[in-house]
């Protein structure tokens, strides 16, 4: 199964981001999507969900054009992690992860037990178990990340797509988030995520996307894509290379 753009121009009905974009993701692979600030990213996300549609091109799932599928379909076959999310009401834990099951019944409906069994899984998944009747409002913004994350699971999706999934984690977390993510590819998940670090990318990443200025840059497999040159040309900022036993990194230069 893919979830691809074709030809897309991406933008608001008063101002055009980019254009001339093809992407595509593959159920099994993660693809890294890499950018400064204003480049387009976060954009290009909500086109792929179809949260904005595209100003020109297609967004094709599965074959098909995702503006004809409904938005309970959507929901089955993609799930999406913000980057920020602001907490209103004092739900338990559990109560936002159950949320995640809407796409598998209805709105209103009660949570069946298997919704339950589900949403617990998620929780212990990524070690927040113990946070299951907490209220949300009152829970770190990391662990509200990782509940996020554990309500993007509990939708039992083909695709998850994450904003910046790392952006408001400590440094155990942001490990604990690269690794599932590779472990969703490996058992059979799509995954798209933006980030500002290339070390991430090169960690988790399959593929990376490089977009400037609302224009591809570069994509392909990470070895190849992301090099200190590309980096540098990019953010438009100096990018050191350091290589040793353990592998490459990139650092600000």
């Amino acid at each position: 199964m893919t979830l691809a753009g074709h030809g897309l121009a991406i933008g608001y009905p008063d101002r055009t981001v980019g254009a001339g974009l093809d992407v595509e993701l593959a159920t099994g692979e993660v693809l890294a999507l890499l950018g400064a600030n204003g480049g387009g990213k976060t954009t290009l996300l909500k086109t792929l969900l179809g949260l904005l549609a595209p100003k020109a091109g297609e967004v094709r799932l599965d074959g098909r054009a995702l503006s004809g599928r409904s938005m309970r379909e959507r929901a089955r076959l993609i799930a999406y992690v913000p980057q920020t999310h602001v907490a209103t009401f004092a739900f338990p834990v559990e109560t936002v992860v159950l949320m995640g099951r809407t796409a598998h019944g209805g709105l209103f409906r009660r949570p069946s037990a298997n919704d339950r069994k589900v949403a617990a899984a998620a929780l212990e998944h990524l070690g927040i178990a113990a946070l299951a009747q907490r209220p949300y409002t009152m829970i770190s913004g990391g662990e509200r990340q990782l509940v996020l994350l554990a309500r993007a699971l509990a939708q039992e999706p083909q695709f998850i797509v994450l904003d910046e999934p790392t952006a408001s984690l400590d440094f155990g977390n942001q490990g604990k988030v690269m690794r599932e993510i590779r472990a969703l590819a490996a058992s059979g998940h799509g995954v798209l995520f933006t980030t500002h670090d290339p070390n991430h990318a090169l960690r988790a990443a399959d593929r990376a996307y490089l977009l400037r200025a609302g224009k591809r840059l570069a994509e392909g497999p990470v070895a190849r894509v992301l090099t200190q040159e590309r980096l540098e040309a990019l953010y438009g900022a100096p990018v050191q290379r350091v290589a040793d036993g353990a592998g490459i990194a990139f650092l600000p230069g």
